[in-house]
């Protein structure tokens, strides 16, 4: 027995001691050293769960002085070697690259790592739920004077248990956000210009470049120089140029295709592009200024059909139906005069922007709605159109006044476009977010070229009706019929000023939203007692409306900007949690899906996309879903947080709804208007499930 005993204890101490490493708990891989470097193998998870996606991570620690290399090392060197073929139940593993450094030593250019790198591991488990064993050869080359090539063994053992966060999950989070992805507003390349074996690239930084660098991958591949900068616009803009070390003869990169990677401290994009000669290149996600006016003048055709424009159908509706019976040309220099005051509101909303933009604040679509004093303006300016349409100021009036209120001359079409642009604003229609996300992240000629171009797509129908008038001629002739039609339009505005109210009480509480409201009613009763009144009586009735007017203004001063503002409702009592960006890469590498719906009160499109959607049917039981953080972002008030999400997604108005999970740890990024099977597919997509 004793003997048993002894030849045990020494299979165990030959098993302990042997080469290939014992699988490890707790998501950790035990360390394996090889010469200057050591790695191991980390899990952001506990188990296996039901993922079908692994959030993995190789941790590399190098002796100082050494390095290893990037995927494309440069002049010399090889990227990782993986050989995962000893693995149970893997069927693939998919290496990610962090943002790569320089090292620039006796003319030669490489990029790779010192000191420390993790590099996210994307594992796909060939039978989901079950156990998954991981057992890698990895081939790397270090160097420092020298270079030596090391071969390390590695494991890990992932049980069947939950998918809960390890004590590495934050690493692994931290890790994916350092490999380099697609537009993110914070880096972009605007142009490639090649030239013989030169390379010429345009960049621009949002907060400024410190150091940049550029890497440049080909295929075959080219090694390239280190890049020289020229700065400009306060370190905003760059161009860098490189050129390709020991090039072949008559090598020329024009047209060649070309994968960029550009690195600011911890800052990086990548994209694909292909040079051109003498002009820019097209990068994706950074279409032409032609191209976007193309995108522009759709986006804002579409708008006349979104649910925020819907409110000014009243006035519309009434300017077509005075146009009944009249001459062409009547007809022609009316539709004329709505489309300017369109294309005038959107220049004047370019203004701002670029006013704001110069000033360094935050630009958006619709941020206006977040202004409590500009929605009591489009309060009492709603309530006055309704008066108008009651006939509450045909007599008392000044005859100027009374055309931009809807009299018969060009003034009320004008006032009526301008209402429409105001009263658009809080929507984000198909195409319209990215011709203004392209626009907001570009200088001011892009921006007035494009609201312009927007404004001339909302006003095309004017246009076209202002090309073909006789279409006017088919509607019946204006009679008594119109009064009655012009109370229920009044009644039909009125309902937009009390929306507008409900937005106004997120801002400034229910108290002085409310007194608002009595305001713009004794407002309504004062012009119809002028209307009704006789003599002195009469002037008094506008002229107390006017100071009721004033007093609803002084409402937002008074309480201050968002003092007792209405806490934001959730559409269920466990649904929706609030927006943290932060917590973001936690959740995915927990193996959560996390779907964030970026919203506001004031956005109609917003609420239909709830309404519709996201609190109904299969969507809201996938929302229900513990595998599923549904995380709303709130943007009735400002909020810098959330400006600057936006603007890194290249999004500067709202709806935004974007998903993230093991299967896009980038995001999945979804129409305006959503679909219950866009938000399904999605999810699915994401959570790494087959749609």
């Amino acid at each position: 027995m004793k003997r048993h005993a002894v030849t045990l204890l020494l299979l165990l101490a030959v098993l302990a001691s042997g080469t290939a490493p014992a699988f490890a708990q707790d998501a950790v891989g035990s360390w394996s050293k090889a010469g200057p470097v050591e790695a191991r193998l980390v899990s952001a998870v506990r188990g296996t769960g039901d993922l079908t996606a692994l959030p993995l991570g190789l941790e590399l620690r190098l002796e100082p002085g050494w390095k290893t290399y990037w995927r494309s090392p440069g002049d010399a060197g090889f990227a990782p070697r993986l050989d995962w073929s000893r693995s149970v139940n893997l069927g693939e593993a998919k290496l990610f690259y962090p943002a790569p450094h320089r090292f620039s030593v006796l003319g030669f250019e490489t990029a790779g790592y010192d000191t420390a790198v993790l590099f996210p591991i994307q594992g796909m488990p060939a039978t989901p739920g079950k156990p998954v064993d991981l057992a890698l050869t990895a081939e790397l080359l270090v160097c420092s004077e020298i270079c030596v090539p090391q071969t390390l063994e590695l494991a890990l053992a992932l049980p069947a248990g939950p998918a809960e966060p390890s004590e590495v999950a934050n690493d692994v989070a931290r890790a994916q956000a350092l490999v380099p992805k697609g537009p993110n507003g914070l880096l972009r390349i605007d142009s490639v210009q090649g030239n013989g074996t030169a390379l010429e690239v345009e960049a621009t930084a949002a907060d400024g470049f410190v150091s940049p660098d550029l890497f440049v991958e080909t295929d075959p591949p080219l090694t390239f120089s280190a890049p020289k900068t020229v700065f400009s616009d306060n370190d905003r803009h760059v161009r860098l140029t490189l050129t390709v070390t020991d090039p072949q003869p008559g090598l020329d990169l024009t047209g060649r295709a070309l994968t960029l990677t550009l690195v600011d401290g911890d800052k990086a994009v990548e994209a694909p592009a292909m040079a051109v000669a003498g002009g820019a290149a097209s990068v994706p996600g950074g279409a032409g200024l032609v191209a976007m006016l193309g995108v522009a003048l759709l986006g804002g055709l579409i708008l006349n059909l979104m649910p925020c424009v819907l409110p000014v159908l009243s006035l519309k509706l009434m300017s077509v139906v005075k146009h009944g019976g009249r001459a062409p040309a009547a007809v022609r220099a009316g539709f004329l005069a709505s489309a300017a005051g369109i294309l005038t509101s959107f220049l004047l909303m370019a203004s701002v922007l670029v006013g704001i933009k110069a000033a360094g604040g935050a630009v958006g679509w619709g941020i206006q709605f977040q202004q409590p004093l500009f929605l009591v303006f489009m309060v009492v300016l709603v309530t006055l159109f309704s008066a108008n349409l009651w006939g509450l100021f045909e007599v008392p009036l000044p005859r100027v006044l009374a055309d931009r209120l809807g009299g018969d001359g060009l003034a009320g079409p004008f006032a009526t476009g301008m209402f429409a642009t105001l009263l658009a604003t809080p929507c984000s229609a198909p195409f319209l977010g990215t011709a203004v996300g392209f626009a907001l992240s570009e200088g001011p000629v892009e921006i007035y070229a494009i609201f312009a171009t927007l404004g001339v797509g909302l006003a095309l129908p004017y246009l076209a009706v202002a090309a073909w008038p006789r279409v006017a001629g088919w509607l019946p002739r204006p009679g008594r019929w119109m009064a009655t039609l012009k109370t229920v339009l009044g009644f039909a505005l009125m309902l937009t000023a009390v929306w507008l109210l409900s937005v106004l009480t997120a801002q400034i509480g229910e108290v002085a939203a409310a007194t608002v409201g009595l305001l713009m009613a004794a407002l309504v009763l004062a012009l119809w007692v002028g209307r009704s009144a006789r003599g002195a009586a009469r002037i008094a009735g506008p002229a107390l409306a006017g100071v009721l007017a004033v007093a609803a203004f002084a409402m937002p001063a008074a309480v201050g900007p968002s003092a007792g503002a209405a806490p934001v409702v959730s559409d269920s009592k466990a649904r929706w949690v609030p927006f943290a960006e932060a917590t973001i890469r936690e959740h995915v590498a927990a193996g959560r899906t996390v779907f964030v719906d970026v919203t506001a009160d004031w956005c109609i499109t917003c609420q239909a996309n709830k309404k519709l959607v996201l609190n109904r049917g299969e969507v809201a039981q996938r929302m229900d879903d513990a595998t599923v953080v549904a995380m709303r972002a709130d943007w009735t008030r400002p909020d810098a947080t959330i400006a600057k999400f936006l603007s890194d997604h290249g999004r500067y108005g709202i709806p935004f709804n974007i998903v993230y999970g093991p299967g896009a740890p980038d995001g999945i990024t979804l129409p305006e208007l959503l679909s219950e099977g866009a938000v399904l597919e999605a999810l699915s997509k994401a959570a790494g499930k087959a749609s």
